[in-house]
């Protein structure tokens, strides 16, 4: 019976724990995993968005996508070779680097386009849906938390280094 009871348990925590991890990756839709990929800003809210808007700018982002799906193909197979060739028991200096720049060729690629794209999208707003949306910028990231820690609130003293040290020049 309690090893019955046991298995349950075990069964439970591992939905509970699967459903968050699901719950968590579903909060990122819209954002991409990786280079190339852009926000979805016809869900943007507080946009008012016209209708020919929302469907010019999802063409628009569809088109991206595609457009930059070999590339991030492109760029994870290079990514695992690269990730081989450093794994090996010595690695090869010259195929590491041209490797490198390859994956850095990819990621200058993914770049213009992606910043293409943010420009043609940026044209389709109105000034007024413009100043609302902001492409970068400290109100486009997710908050930070901090808390004491190595670095956490260092600015009124509390860390795991301790106090921080006065400024040069200045007196304690």
């Amino acid at each position: 019976m309690i090893k019955r009871m046991t298995v349950v348990a075990v069964i439970a925590l591992a939905v509970v724990v699967a459903a968050s991890a699901m719950a968590h990756r579903d909060m990122r839709v819209g954002y991409g995993s990786g280079p190339g990929n852009v926000e979805d800003i016809a869900k943007e809210r507080g946009l008012d968005l016209t209708a020919e808007q929302r469907e010019k700018i999802n063409t628009l982002r569809e088109a991206h996508l595609k457009d930059v799906k070999p590339l991030q193909d492109q760029l994870y197979v290079k990514g695992r070779e690269l990730k081989g060739l450093w794994l090996a028991e010595t690695p090869d200096r010259e195929s590491i680097l041209t490797l490198q720049r390859e994956v850095q060729a990819l990621r200058n690629q993914l770049m213009d386009k992606l910043t293409t794209y943010r420009l043609d999208a940026w044209q389709l707003l109105t000034p007024e849906q413009q100043a609302k949306v902001r492409p970068y910028g400290p109100e486009r990231r997710p908050p930070q938390i901090r808390g004491p820690g190595m670095r956490g609130d260092r600015e009124n003293g509390r860390g795991m280094r301790g106090p921080m040290p006065p400024p040069a020049g200045v007196a304690p």
